[in-house]
């Protein structure tokens, strides 16, 4: 049975526009058979702070030095959200845009989830991802249409779908497909027919 982390980054939930996709390609692949879906909703989820006691355990475990009590308990936590990732076989995320980036609350499970033996590794020999079977598909949404060429252009203002890709592309993912989903602030209709596609493309790149 194939395990899938869906990584859910908007507030919005079903009204939003990248999940609304995202749940297309998951039903498709349920479709297909069974799946095993574990949820992570960065806005419900109890996501540890990355404070005091974390960034000690970080640093004594670059170190090689022994941790407290206070940094095991940290960095069991920060360890347990890395062995979701570890486990499953592909990662689905639903991300919206904000400022020409992702939700705060995504980047802060990405700072707890990147470290070193959690979902990288590290040596004089450089970086090594960890998630090297897992494959990744993202569905990013925007508010307007990012077209080449042009001041409103992934060149210049795409902080969200990019950096995904570079991040998972660190952690070992090999496969990375990525749908958009635009045009959001352009009025019901144009929002409506941009999910209609993107979902569509979802559908056939689950089968």
């Amino acid at each position: 049975m194939k395990r899938i982390l869906y990584i859910q980054a908007s507030p919005r939930g079903a009204r939003s526009a990248s999940e609304r996709v995202a749940q297309s390609y998951i039903d498709a692949l349920r479709a297909k058979g069974a799946i095993d879906l574990d949820v992570l909703d960065v806005w419900t989820e109890d996501l540890p702070a990355f404070d005091g006691a974390a960034l000690e355990a970080k640093y004594a475990g670059l170190a090689g030095t022994p941790l407290n009590a206070a940094q095991k308990a940290a960095w069991a936590a920060i360890d347990a959200l890395g062995a979701r990732f570890r486990a499953a076989d592909e990662i689905v995320m639903s991300v919206p845009m904000w400022n020409f980036g992702v939700p705060y609350r995504l980047k802060h499970l990405i700072d707890l989830v990147t470290q070193k033996d959690v979902t990288f590794t590290f040596d004089a020999n450089g970086f090594g991802g960890m998630l090297r079977r897992q494959r990744a598909v993202i569905v990013c949404a925007r508010g307007l249409e990012y077209v080449d060429g042009t001041p409103i252009s992934e060149e210049n203002l795409d902080y969200q779908k990019a950096y995904l890709m570079s991040w998972l592309s660190f952690l070992g993912v090999g496969e990375i497909k990525a749908i958009t989903v635009e045009k959001g602030l352009l009025g019901a209709e144009a929002r409506e027919t941009a999910i209609a596609e993107a979902a569509a493309l979802a559908r056939d790149l689950a089968a």
